[in-house]
This record gives C-alpha cells, sequence and structure tokens, in this order.
C-alpha cells in the first residue's frame, strides 16, 4: 500500500520569498483564488502573465461581453472541398505566437474577444496613505499543504509578523481568509473590482471605471457587493468577524479591524442566492475533501527508484494532479491557462480538452472529467447547425470557443479537425471507468452525432476515405496552405479509431451498425510514408520539423490500428528526436511523444521524453508548466503529463505491465485503469 498522506506531504509547496512566476492557488474546479506570498492578491504587477497577472480570482461561470452586433456570417468565406463548396469561418487577419494577432475587422476583434473571461476581484492588503511594496514583505514563508489543501503565509510586513491562512470551499464558490497579526489594525483588506478586458491574457480592465457599477449593500453577516457590467451580473457577499467595510472608489472597498485576529469569506454567486460559510466551515470542509481526494483514486509513487530523476517526475506528478483538479475540473473546458490567467480572454481550446481531463478516469476520478463533457449537450444545436452549413448531419464541434459554443474567427481553429474524436474518446474513458449503462444513459448522443459528421466528412478517394482540405493539421504550422491541406497522418488514425469505438457503442445501445461508419473506418486512405517514416500529411510541404511533431501520436495517444505500421513510427520517433525545432513544441508534446514511445516498447525513451530539458517542458516551483511569458502558465502540460504516467505505468487493454519505465525504475501504483 502506498502511504498517500506522506506521498502528498512530500510535495507540499513552500516558498521563502517572492517568487513572481509562481503564485500558490486554491480552487474547487468551478472557483480558483491565486494569491502571493501575503496569502492574499496584494502585488498582482509583480506577477505578470503578459498584460495581465496571475493573481486573479476567476470562476467557470464568470463571462463577460462588450456590446457588439456582430454575426459569424461577416466572417465566413467559402472553400473548394471534396463534397464541394463549403462556407467556413475564416479570418484575414493574422496569428502570431502566444496569442499575437492582427485582426482585419472590428468583427473579427469582437468575435475572438468575446465573451471572455472575468477576474471576480482583487482581494489584497493595503496600507491607508502609504502603498505597500513587495519590499514591505520581509522573512516570508509560505506553505501549501496538500494534504488539507490549507495556504498558510507567514511574513513580517514592514516589521510586523503576520500570519494569513487561505482556503478554498470544495463545493460552494466560497474563499476564506483568517488573519493574525498585532499590527492588523494599521492595514486593511482591499476588495477591489474591474470591467472586462478585451485584451489576450488579462481578465481585468482597470480604466473603465464609468462602464460597470459596484452597489454596496448590508448584509446580516456583513455586506454585499452587486456587481453589474453589461449584461453579466453577479454579487459577492462577504461574511466578516471583526472587521468594518468603506467604500473607497466606485468599485473599491477596504475592510479594517479594531483587533488582532480577523475572519472573512468570500462567496461568489451568480443569482441572488446562496449560503456564505464561515471560516471554520471552508477549512473543514477543504481538510475533509483534500484528504479524500488523495486517499483516493490512482497514486503513483515512485520513491523507490535509483535515477536520480525520478523524484522531480514524481513531484510533477502529485503538483500536477492538484492543479488540474483545482483549475481543468469545472462545469466547462478550461482555458489553457486554466482559473489563472486569460490566454486567448479566457475561451477554451476543445483540441486541449482530451489533454486537460482524460487523465481523470485513468486516474480513477471519471466525475471531474464528466463536469465539462456534459457541456457539450450545452452546445449541441450549435454543432449541428456547423454541420448542416457544410453538408454534413451530426455534430462538428468548435475550436476556440466560451460557453455559447460559437467558433472564432481564425485562419487555424476552423480548419482543425482533431477535436472532433475527442467526445468519442472521452466518453469511452468515463464508460470504461463507471460502467456502460451509465455512460450509454448520459452521452449516447454525443458519441452518435459526433461520429455522424466524421463518416460523413471523409470522402472516399483513390486510397481511402480521406481528410481534406480544407484542413489544418494539429501541427499548425500548415495554416497557410489550409486551402489545400490533406490527410494528416496523425488524423487518420484517429478518426478510425474513433468510428469503430463509436461504431461498438452502437451495439452496445442495440442499434445496427452503421455501414457508412464501417466503410470509413475500415477504409481510411493509409499516411503517407517518405524516405521511410511518416509524413505529417500527404500534401506538400508534407513534414515541417516545427510546432507539433503530431505524426507520431498516431499511435501513442491513439490506441493501435491497421493504418499505422510500428517499425515506421518507431523509425518516425527516432526521426523526429534526432532533430526537431523544440523551442517551437508545446508543453504537451512531451508527455505525446512519452505515450508513443510506450507504445513501441521504448520506456527509456517514454521517460526522457517526459524529463526532456526544454524550455516548453519546465515545470515550476507551484507545478505549472511553463511555456513563454505571455504563457506563464499551462495546464495541457500538466493534464498530458498524467495521461502519459498512466499508460506507462499501467499500460493498456492486454498490454504489458509498467511498459513506460525502464527496469531500473521502482514504480508502485494503485486505482490506475488501463488506457484503451
Amino acid at each position: 500500500m502506498i502511504d498517500r498522506r506522506e506521498l502528498a506531504g512530500r510535495h507540499a509547496v513552500e516558498l521563502t520569498g517572492h517568487v513572481p512566476g509562481s503564485p500558490l492557488s486554491v480552487g474547487n474546479g468551478e472557483l480558483c483564488f491565486t494569491a502571493d506570498v501575503t496569502g492574499l492578491q496584494t502585488f498582482p504587477g509583480l506577477h505578470a502573465a503578459g498584460d495581465g497577472t496571475l493573481l486573479a480570482t476567476m470562476a467557470s461561470w464568470g463571462w463577460h461581453s462588450v456590446p457588439g452586433a456582430y454575426s459569424l456570417t461577416s466572417v465566413t468565406r467559402t472553400y473548394r472541398t471534396p463534397r464541394g463548396p463549403v462556407p467556413y469561418v475564416d479570418m484575414a487577419g493574422e496569428l502570431g505566437g502566444s496569442g499575437g494577432e492582427t485582426p482585419a475587422s472590428a468583427a473579427e476583434s469582437w468575435l475572438r474577444a468575446n465573451p471572455h473571461r472575468l477576474d471576480l476581484g482583487r482581494i489584497g492588503l493595503a496600507a491607508p496613505g502609504s502603498p505597500l511594496t513587495p519590499g514591505d514583505v520581509s522573512g516570508a514563508r509560505q506553505r501549501l499543504d496538500l494534504w488539507t489543501g490549507m495556504l498558510t503565509s507567514r511574513y513580517r510586513l514592514r516589521g510586523v509578523p503576520f500570519e494569513v491562512v487561505t482556503a478554498c470551499h470544495p463545493t460552494l464558490d466560497a474563499i476564506a481568509v483568517r488573519l493574525r497579526s498585532p499590527g492588523l489594525a494599521g492595514v486593511a483588506v482591499r476588495v477591489a473590482f474591474p470591467y472586462g478586458s478585451q485584451a489576450w491574457g488579462n481578465a481585468a480592465d482597470w480604466s473603465r471605471p464609468d462602464a460597470h457599477t459596484s452597489e454596496l449593500r448590508d448584509s446580516e453577516a456583513g455586506f454585499t457587493v452587486a456587481r453589474t457590467l453589461d449584461a453579466t451580473s453577479y454579487r459577492v457577499a462577504v461574511r466578516m468577524a471583526g472587521g468594518e467595510v468603506a467604500r473607497a472608489g466606485p468599485h473599491e472597498f477596504h475592510i479594517t479591524f479594531t483587533g488582532t485576529a480577523a475572519e472573512l469569506t468570500f462567496a461568489f454567486h451568480q443569482g441572488t442566492g446562496g449560503r456564505v460559510p464561515r471560516f471554520a466551515e471552508v477549512v473543514e470542509s477543504a481538510q475533509a475533501h483534500w484528504a479524500w481526494f488523495w486517499s483516493t483514486g490512482g497514486a503513483v509513487d515512485l520513491s523507490g527508484s535509483d535515477d536520480e530523476r525520478a523524484g522531480e517526475l514524481e513531484r510533477r506528478i502529485v503538483l500536477s494532479r492538484y492543479l488540474t483538479a483545482i483549475h481543468c475540473a469545472g462545469s466547462m473546458p478550461p482555458a489553457e491557462t486554466g482559473l489563472m490567467a486569460n490566454s486567448w480572454r479566457g475561451r477554451f481550446h476543445l483540441e486541449m480538452h482530451w489533454w486537460h481531463a482524460a487523465h481523470f478516469p485513468l486516474w480513477g476520478r471519471p466525475e471531474l472529467l464528466e463536469r465539462s463533457l456534459a457541456w457539450y449537450a450545452a452546445i449541441l444545436p450549435a454543432a449541428r447547425a456547423t454541420a448542416r452549413a457544410q453538408g454534413c448531419p451530426g455534430a462538428r464541434w468548435p475550436k476556440q470557443t466560451g460557453p455559447d459554443g460559437r467558433e472564432s474567427p481564425s485562419p487555424i481553429g476552423p480548419f482543425l479537425v482533431w477535436q472532433q474524436p475527442h467526445p468519442i474518446f472521452l466518453a469511452e474513458l468515463v464508460r470504461r471507468a463507471t460502467g456502460t449503462r451509465h455512460a450509454l444513459d448520459r452521452y449516447a448522443e454525443l458519441v452518435l452525432e459526433t461520429a455522424a459528421f466524421m463518416a460523413a466528412f471523409a470522402v472516399e478517394g483513390p486510397g481511402g476515405y480521406g481528410l481534406g482540405p480544407p484542413l489544418v493539421p494539429a501541427q499548425e504550422s500548415y495554416a497557410a496552405v489550409r486551402a489545400r491541406a490533406a490527410n494528416p497522418t496523425f488524423e487518420l488514425a484517429y478518426w478510425s479509431w474513433a468510428l469503430r469505438v463509436a461504431q461498438r457503442w452502437r451495439r452496445l445501445l442495440g442499434l445496427a451498425p452503421e455501414p457508412r461508419w464501417a466503410a470509413v473506418a475500415a477504409g481510411m486512405a493509409r499516411p503517407l510514408v517518405r524516405e521511410g517514416v511518416y509524413a505529417a500529411m500527404a500534401a506538400p510541404p508534407y513534414t515541417v520539423r516545427e510546432d507539433h511533431p503530431s505524426m507520431l501520436y498516431a499511435l501513442g495517444l491513439v490506441p493501435p490500428t491497421r493504418l499505422i505500421d510500428p517499425a515506421t513510427m518507431r523509425a518516425t520517433l527516432h526521426d523526429v528526436l534526432s532533430g526537431w525545432d523544440w523551442d517551437s513544441t508545446w508543453g504537451w508534446d512531451y508527455p505525446a511523444i512519452a505515450m508513443t514511445a510506450t507504445r513501441l516498447g521504448d520506456p527509456r525513451t517514454a521517460v526522457e521524453a517526459l524529463l526532456m530539458p526544454t524550455a516548453k517542458n519546465t515545470y515550476l516551483p507551484n507545478g505549472h508548466n511553463f511555456q513563454t511569458a505571455a504563457l506563464p502558465v499551462y495546464l495541457p502540460g500538466n493534464g498530458g503529463l498524467l495521461a502519459a504516467v498512466a499508460l506507462m505505468a499501467r499500460g493498456w487493454d492486454a498490454g504489458p505491465a509498467t511498459p513506460g519505465f525502464p527496469g531500473t525504475w521502482h514504480v508502485r501504483h494503485e486505482g490506475l485503469l488501463p488506457s484503451p
């Protein structure tokens, strides 16, 4: 038996000063609060994330739109396809790396930026009449206890000792704070509210105080601030023990104290109701929740390994479990920066949903995936409308979107197809983890509608059923040739495998097989092989050695299919490892490569891929996967790591035991499910 408490305990995060790129968070999947070394959000400018800050308070439900009357019809262009002319949402402007973009019209700008996720409020310390600076903090020691979910911050503020305990309720959108200091009467807790931001990376606009309202109301336990931003409204109810509130500006409130201790709870509500629990209740509930979380489900212990890298890999695994639980387990698919910053304005990328959440069932937590998987039903009408407009039955899922399921103008996103099989794969993972009847009852329509589109989208040609053009592979370097791109290796294999799974679901439902699905699954065109290795796609320029080496993932993420020859894939893996532009890769590429190596029986390469010393494979002290200054945290890397480790440790159906770790590693695991 793995000592679960000891495993979590040895990876508690401790900071001894300001670490600008690595603040710590508490959350529950729906709400997340990220704090600096004060335990609050006192110095947001110190923790920059592009044009914004990592110190945000965000909820799955917290969205805002600037008024606008634009529709996708103004950014739709007709492309020639094997099925005839087909309309696609497009973009005349240009995109750059990590969010840089130059829209060509007001319509493109608005449609890409709205709705955007909202920073619900900034909660930090303030010293009336004398602004605090990071230099005012000394002797800091901050600890995130994973077993209890408690963030404890001890430091001296202008020479006076402070202790702040911060916690998040596991089922209510509530943050609780306890402050203790002999100098507490000399400071205030500042609560401030911004307008929504349309800028990439920034969830808060402080320059438009006249565009929103913050109405202060008394309540029995403390006070409430009623927030209105255009069509968005929410309430922040504050329970106080030992404090008084006063307005300090149009959207700023100061809570002051007379004693040496105070307890506060901030509850964020969409509607008019909702409880505001006491500090003690939040703490007790959080402690019970996290003890249960770590005690159940999957666990991997590498502590007996002789390899000196095992401790670092185990740290990444444990912290990734915590981070994906608080950022990626909400009622909607997460942004790539989760509930911490506004990458792509907080809009989520559905091709990344697998990387955020597929690991949950494999680690014994299917319910955490099911929260966001249920969201697809809400946008099914929009996905069906897209499929119909393109001459197909079923549902075509968008790429970059928000709660409404509307596609974003882009020369890349609307042409991607590898997000289409994801709902089938995710539903299949839930079925394997929870039982067939449960999954069929909840996700049969999702699987069948997805497969109906996929089967119709593939067009029969001389070499079999093909994909595109137009198309952009998972390796997005081919956006400029999207009008002629076709038959990417990864997508061909994924299409064939997912349609076979969907056909199995039909049998489980008591339905007759779909002849078209069977024909496409069995008759997909074989991927192009050039000089003994798989090309990225079957159209010029065939393979560009940058961005995702996506042809590898046709056997790795995708289970074995008749389309992929293991020997050719092994040669392709060696070819990629011998020379690729690693600076242009992304954090999920490394676990994806590890999965391919594992399926090929090469555990040494699998481990080396997970720990490859490249910039995009950096894991910060808080456990987040760093990418760039504009994208300082990247949850697909964390989720991908967990999916890869599950495959490496538990294997797959009828596969070998611990296939992804060399024999010199001592790997103990519990509660993991085999991958397909």
